[in-house]
């Protein structure tokens, strides 16, 4: 399948051009699943499962849930790629026995999965944030790529996404998903014009009753709005986008405290890592303004991309000059 069928493939089968981004500590199969089944496709990050034994048990779940279904291979699973994360092999391992279609990398290095994914027929997109990243990845042989970009939950780029995918277009053409502030209707237009084939949406799922978090959390996303975002990386010593509440509750004072100066992802659950307690969120947060399920949400943006587009239509006619 070459990098541009992948999209048209897709296409065929999603209601909507969009994937939930994966989440550290959010996204586990109960929402991977709802994800498949509203139309869309949903992705967790492998270490969201305390052990490796839970986690084999998540695919096992996705896998039960969805094979033999019209909504078989409509997931993914986030692998971290980071040479001081020690459960990779392990992970890597499932990923060869339950194989899933599609294995995002994040933090580090695609060329770690490349060739083991490819061996089952899988597909490799990798996380980048900047044009330095994409043009290493899509050299090593990724066959998409996904754009971080500014506004992005969680760890964040810093580059426009404007800038960003223009400056990618000039040299792929491959699958472009972009990340970042994605919270409408509107956004995904906008990424499409752009030149991107798929919206990254994670903030707007947060607190969907499918996700793992506390309803604490879901709460404090429904009373934020933008400006209750920051950008820091004192939890984990990456830059990342954190509820401003969040960070206060855990102590953290954004005014003396200091990053880390060494990234390490060993013994990502230990007591001692700081994120276990601190919650993250993009600039999109004012989106959510209610409690909704993957399916609702789904049908939400359905919803405005139906309105939007004779909207739009109106607007490029209206045009004299086009």
């Amino acid at each position: 399948m070459a990098n541009r069928d992948i999209v048209s493939t897709l296409y065929e089968r999603m209601r909507l051009p969009v994937i939930v981004a994966p989440m550290f500590l959010i996204s586990g199969p109960d929402i991977t699943i709802a994800a498949a089944k509203a139309g869309i496709i949903g992705c967790f990050p492998a270490p969201n499962a305390r052990t490796i034994d839970i986690l084999e048990e998540w695919l096992d779940q996705i896998a039960t849930e969805l094979n033999g279904t019209e909504y078989e291979g409509m997931w993914a699973m986030n692998m971290i790629v980071h040479r001081s994360y020690d459960r990779f092999e392990a992970e890597l391992a499932l990923v060869e026995r339950y194989k899933p279609k599609f294995v995002v990398t994040a933090l580090g290095s695609p060329k770690r999965v490349l060739e083991r994914v490819h061996a089952f027929g899988g597909k490799v997109f990798a996380d980048v944030i900047n044009a330095e990243q994409a043009e290493k990845a899509v050299a090593a042989g990724v066959d998409g790529l996904i754009l971080v970009c500014s506004g992005a939950g969680g760890h964040t780029g810093k580059y426009s996404a404007f800038a960003f995918v223009e400056e990618v277009r000039r040299f792929y053409d491959g699958p472009i998903i972009v990340g970042g502030a994605i919270q409408s209707a509107r956004s995904i237009a906008a990424l499409l014009a752009l030149g991107a084939d798929f919206a990254y949406m994670g903030t707007r799922f947060i607190s969907c009753p499918e996700s793992l978090v506390t309803d604490d959390y879901r709460n404090m996303l429904v009373d934020s709005k933008m400006s209750d975002i920051v950008t820091s990386d004192v939890v984990s010593g990456v830059m990342a986008n954190w509820l401003k509440a969040s960070l206060e509750k855990s102590g953290f004072d954004l005014k003396s405290d200091k990053g880390s100066t060494e990234i390490d992802f060993s013994d990502i659950h230990g007591e001692s890592k700081a994120w276990k307690d601190t919650w993250g969120a993009g600039h999109g947060v004012s989106a959510t303004e209610c409690i909704e399920s993957v399916a609702e949400v789904v049908e939400s943006l359905a919803s405005q991309l139906g309105t939007l587009k004779p909207a739009l239509e109106h607007k490029l006619s209206a045009w004299p000059k086009w």
